[in-house]
């Protein structure tokens, strides 16, 4: 099983492409982090992973998860997306081949957070957000909704 944290630098060199935002997904950067599923041939990771995500709704909303699953075109699972061309995002991504499974977290600056080639738990997942400064920071300020 692979995981690959991308947010471990303490400087970040913007001219590096590994830490330019995804241009494909820009309509999320700053408001929405963004979980973004391949499927794999016979989908039976990526149904796993749908399930795991979404058993727990309000946990991807406080954090401000846009969950979108890829499979020949866009179908996002939680939250809104309009728009979106599957193969951009493949691209900007360097997701693996099609039939392939993979996972992205894209934070909300824009960049790659995580990267997996298996299923993550909503607990893992939910555990690298509240780790990040900016989801830190996040919980500092007042219930959103008032």
């Amino acid at each position: 099983m692979s995981k690959t944290l991308q947010y471990g630098a303490t400087k970040i060199d913007e001219t590096n492409s590994a830490y330019a935002p995804i241009e494909s997904l820009a309509q999320f950067q700053w408001k929405n982090r963004v979980f973004v599923v391949f499927a794999d041939r016979d989908n039976s990771r990526a149904a796993r992973q749908e399930n795991q995500l979404l058993a727990d709704r309000s946990g991807l909303d406080e954090r401000d998860l846009v969950v979108l699953k890829i499979s020949g075109g866009v179908r996002p699972l939680f939250g809104a997306a309009d728009g979106l061309d599957g193969e951009a995002i493949r691209r900007d991504l360097q997701a693996p081949k099609v039939g392939e499974f993979a996972a992205f977290l894209v934070g909300k600056d824009g960049t790659v957070k995580l990267k997996a080639s298996e299923p993550i738990t909503d607990g893992e997942l939910f555990a690298i957000i509240d780790s990040m400064p900016m989801r830190a920071a996040e919980s500092l300020k007042p219930d959103k909704s008032s």
